[in-house]
Formats: structure tokens, C-alpha cells, sequence
């Protein structure tokens, strides 16, 4: 089955006002920033968006933040980027913030089907405030649940028209768990190959996780904050 489209735009369609979406990336890398933009001319509004962080004030769902598409963040680390900030504090913007790894796992557990399970992290903190906690082997657990969006949009370093994707070193980060999760999984790739040219022992995501392919174009790959050694 072929799975791919001409670009982002063809890609999203079907994407409405106040849908959940997940968006790989860690930081700035490995964030599909052509379905971004793409996002950012459609208008699309009131959307509850699932990402490991916001990216910055000009850039990754930054732009959404700027113009006011985005009503709520599922987060993990949110520290660089001065307009969530200020929308946050103002109560413009409602905010779920998540430990890392649970962050992780609640994305894995949506695409392997698992509704709920126990994690020790947050227990005793506002972070198991109104959940359900359980003792195992004398330690005490929270309950989380699984995290299904709408839509998952990843970004991949090379894919193939089958939809299998390949990663590249830390963009790889939560690409994989979110790919899996997706009622619809957008992908964004750098370069699309036939069937048959991707070895299968190197592929990260299978294309049975994946509905739309797409090469991108002009990534910009920027970092959040350069730091080089002094001469």
C-alpha cells in the first residue's frame, strides 16, 4: 500500500478545531516541522497538544502558541520558551505537566493498548493528586493512563512508501512511542526510499503504524542553545 502524499497540507487533512495531536521531538530535534507550519497556515484552533516540550518563542509549536491555536500542552519540560510561560501564568493556557518517563510510557501504553498501569514516579507529589495509588511489594504506585491523540505527526530521517521509518540518533526520541499511538500517524521524513531499501533490522517504526508519508523539505534543525568551548 502506497502512503504517500505530496506534503504536509495533504497530509493533515481531516485535522479540525480542537483535536488531541501528539509531536515527536526532543527540544528541537526531531520535530516535524513541516506539519507545523502547515498547522500554523490552516488555523486551526483549540487544540490539546502531547509533546515531551514547546519548542521555542519563533519556532516548533512555539508558532501555535504565538497565535493562540493551542488551548492546552501535555508536557514534560516547557523551560524555554517565554510565551508559554507568560500564557501559562496568565491562565490563557491550561497546562498538564508530566514526569518524563511517565510522559513516555502513557504514549507507549496508547499504541500498545494498554489502558492504565502503576509508576512509582509523582506518588506523594500534586502529580498523583486525584489518582488512583496502590501499594506492590511494599511501595507505594500511581495510576496513569494511556495517551491516544487524533493525530500523531512524527519526523523521521528516512522512510519508505510502505510507511517504515528510520530515526536518526536522538531524534529518535519520542518519535517511536508516539508513531505507535495515533488514531491517524503523520510522517515527515528527509528522504523517501523505495520498498526494500530500508535493511528490516534497522527499522524503528513499522509502516502498520503509519497512514501518511511525506518527504519534507527546507528543516532547519535549530538548537535550542548553542554552546561551544572557548578558544
Amino acid at each position: 500500500m502506497n502512503k504517500i502524499v505530496a506534503n504536509a497540507d495533504e497530509a493533515l487533512r481531516g485535522l479540525e478545531d480542537n483535536m488531541t495531536l501528539m509531536l515527536g521531538g526532543f527540544g528541537l530535534c526531531g520535530i516535524p516541522e513541516n506539519s507545523i507550519a502547515a498547522m500554523a497556515r490552516m488555523g486551526v484552533k483549540g487544540l490539546t497538544c502531547i509533546s515531551n516540550n514547546a519548542g521555542v518563542d519563533d519556532f516548533g509549536l512555539g508558532l501555535l502558541l504565538k497565535t493562540r491555536q493551542i488551548k492546552k500542552m501535555i508536557s514534560s519540560y516547557v523551560g524555554e520558551n517565554d510565551e508559554f510561560e507568560r500564557q501559562m501564568l496568565s491562565g490563557e493556557l491550561d497546562v498538564e505537566l508530566i514526569p518524563q518517563g511517565t510522559l513516555a510510557e502513557r504514549c507507549r501504553a496508547g499504541g500498545a493498548g494498554i489502558p492504565a498501569f502503576f509508576t512509582p514516579a509523582g506518588y506523594g507529589t500534586e502529580v498523583a493528586e486525584g489518582k488512583e495509588t496502590r501499594e506492590f511489594e511494599g511501595k507505594m504506585y500511581v495510576m496513569e493512563k494511556w495517551l491516544r491523540p487524533d493525530f500523531a505527526i512524527v519526523k523521521a530521517w528516512k522512510g519508505d512508501s510502505l510507511g517504515n521509518l528510520v530515526y536518526k540518533h536522538t531524534a529518535r526520541n519520542f518519535n517511536p512511542v508516539m508513531a505507535m499511538a495515533g488514531k491517524i500517524t503523520v510522517a515527515e521524513v528527509e528522504e523517501l526510499v523505495e520498498p526494500g531499501e530500508l535493511d528490516p533490522n534497522t527499522i524503528h517504526t513499522p509502516g502498520i503504524f503509519v497512514q501518511r508519508i511525506f518527504q519534507g523539505t527546507n528543516y532547519e534543525k535549530r538548537i535550542e542553545q548553542r554552546t561551544v568551548r572557548k578558544a
